[in-house]
């Protein structure tokens, strides 16, 4: 191995949770913090468990919500292309009769 290019090892490294656990590893770090755990983890609780830290679902639900709005309000292809047959139609008749 050649010397002085590899990190320094930390055999007790300090690891927190976000929910509160705290254990200790070895790394490179000093300190280590992380979001899930071995004890908050829905995989190893069992328990179904939402994280979201970026509002990831609420920006979900909110444009679902903007699409099923639009689309109540809009007409369909089908409608739209009817709608202009039928106008063109009434254009051919008034043009008949003059």
């Amino acid at each position: 191995m050649k010397k002085d290019i590899h990190p320094k090892y930390h055999t007790k490294t300090k690891v927190t949770c976000a929910c509160g656990n705290e254990f200790e590893v070895g790394s490179t770090n000093k300190e280590i913090s992380v979001e899930l755990c071995h004890m908050c983890h829905p995989f190893y609780t069992g328990k179904q468990k939402l994280v979201d830290s970026a509002r990831r679902v609420e920006k979900f639900k909110e444009k679902m919500a903007k699409q099923t709005k639009t689309a109540e309000t809009r007409k369909g292809k089908k409608a739209k292309k009817q709608a202009e047959a039928e106008k063109k139609e009434q254009e051919e008749k008034e043009q008949e009769k003059k």
